[in-house]
């Protein structure tokens, strides 16, 4: 499944700005880089896969269209992925797309 490319240009519109900002195919989506550092993405398997601090997983879990991404079979903190009807409002894009904007500058440049 490719990525939906009407919701990588949103995120695009939502990260404009953003110091150092880069795109890079990857994960079969479309992700957005700060410092070399994935941020956000729109995911080759629908929705967002977005990166956050490991410790904030628990609590942005809560949310019922969020959960963490799974890769080999195992759950990973820092990794979420978020379903598209949590994104259907620019605002709540915007929200997603903020809390992985912050946890990527946060990280030494690549």
């Amino acid at each position: 499944m490719a990525y939906d490319e009407q919701l990588a240009a949103r995120i695009r519109e939502a990260v404009a700005g953003a110091e150092a900002l880069s795109e890079k195919r990857m994960f079969g989506g479309l992700a957005f880089l700060v410092h070399g550092n994935m941020a956000v993405a729109a995911s080759g398997q629908g929705g967002m896969m977005l990166r956050v601090d490991p410790q904030e997983s628990e609590t942005l879990t809560q949310h019922e269209h969020v959960r963490r991404m799974v890769m080999r079979g195992r759950e990973m903190d820092g990794w979420l992925r978020i379903d598209d009807v949590a994104l259907e409002s620019d605002q709540e894009l915007q929200r997603w797309v903020d809390i992985g904007l912050a946890y990527a500058e946060s990280l030494p440049s690549k």
